[in-house]
């Protein structure tokens, strides 16, 4: 079975949309097919929650019908997904869990509430059926190659299991899952994500090892010796050399992967997926200061770490933003006076009138952001 592909809404339907557009100015036809379904509208692109199913206590699937202008997707792929909260519009970006193969013009993103985190607690507890959301087209190169088959070896942990199951999923319907180690990390056994599928798909594939590593004891507390390392690598997967890896979860894990693989000689095997931007050590005279958003006329006190996405956020404001990892620069905001600091690099910015990425850069000093 192919991917299924769909069109951007076009042909006859554009045509006539050219001209019930000069009546409807100074908006677009598609504004008034939003009042009846939106859907319908070519302008902006929205989904509506066809369903939500838990997953695990803090993790929970939404599947979403997107409107006409959506295009397929390939698995392992991204978008962003726009949540109103508190009378505020928040972007956050998602992998979508399910494949390119599904048939009911659906796709599901499958997003774990973090503790603090506003929107994914927003999106687990409080999003219903029959919501409708923004969402972005399809982005990112976490990919399967199409043309080279692949022995995969994919390594995961927590919510970074999301893209690892699209691509199982998109394998397995297209009956091409090849030799395949995939290597969990979770808490516990009730924390697995997708548990229960990814047991039945070890049953029903031989070729489908998967080794569940949990992190914890019952009661909370860490076991040591069940972290990625060497050792475990070459117990779970002795042949790690000879196949491509696929990685995505925390920040600490994709580091030890990336240095093992690079101290072997062998980097370029390695694929690996973000949900946070890789960010430097903050040094330890680092400081902080007042941040004053000119054209708000706000003024913050900021600490040295957080992001001045995050200070203007929880100012009250509601900057343009999408990615939040430094990305997609929808973020990018002038710098009139003052010192910032790149997250990533450590790096201190202080041209005046140079643009600063504000999802990644935090004070370091008092600041002007043209914001």
């Amino acid at each position: 079975m192919e991917p299924k592909s769909q069109e951007p809404a076009g042909g006859l339907l554009g045509r006539l949309s050219y001209f019930t557009d000069m009546l409807a100015w100074p908006l677009r036809t598609s504004h008034y097919l939003e009042l009846v379904n939106p859907l319908w509208t070519t302008h902006a692109l929205q989904a509506r929650v066809e369903k939500v199913w838990d997953e695990t206590k803090d993790a929970r699937t939404l599947t979403l019908r997107p409107g006409l202008n959506w295009r397929g997707h390939r698995a392992g792929q991204h978008i962003r997904v726009g949540v109103p909260v508190g009378g505020m519009h928040y972007t956050r970006t998602y992998t979508i869990s399910s494949p390119p193969e599904r048939d009911d013009d659906c796709i599901t993103i499958t997003v774990k509430a973090h503790p603090g985190g506003r929107i994914s607690s927003h999106l687990v507890r409080q999003v219903k059926v029959g919501s409708y959301l923004p969402i972005g087209l399809p982005q990112g190169e976490f990919m399967l190659p199409d043309a080279t088959p692949v022995q995969p070896l994919f390594i995961s942990a927590g919510s970074g299991i999301t893209p690892i199951m699209s691509m199982l999923r998109s394998l397995v319907a297209r009956d091409r899952l090849p030799p395949t180690v995939h290597v969990h990390y979770a808490p516990h056994d009730y924390d697995v994500i997708f548990g229960k599928e990814l047991k039945a798909l070890a049953e029903k594939h031989p070729h489908y090892h998967l080794h569940l590593v949990f992190t914890q004891e019952l009661g909370g507390q860490a076991t040591g010796n069940n972290r990625f390392s060497a050792e475990q690598l070459n117990e779970l997967c002795p042949d790690w050399r000879h196949r491509e890896v696929y990685a995505c979860g925390p920040a600490s894990l994709l580091a030890a992967i990336e240095s093992h693989w690079q101290a072997a000689g062998l980097s370029r095997h390695v694929h690996v997926e973000r949900f946070r931007a890789a960010f430097s050590e903050i040094p330890q005279d680092a400081v902080g200061g007042r941040v004053s958003f000119a054209r708000s006329e706000l003024v913050v006190d900021a600490d040295s770490s957080t992001n001045l996405l995050r200070v203007a956020e929880d100012a009250g404001l509601n900057p343009n933003h999408g990615c939040r990892m430094g990305i997609c620069h929808t973020c990018d905001a002038t710098l009139k006076s003052g010192c910032v600091r790149d997250l990533r690099n450590g790096n201190v910015i202080n041209e005046t009138g140079q643009l600063i990425q504000i999802c990644v850069c935090a004070a370091a000093g008092d600041c002007e952001i043209d914001l």
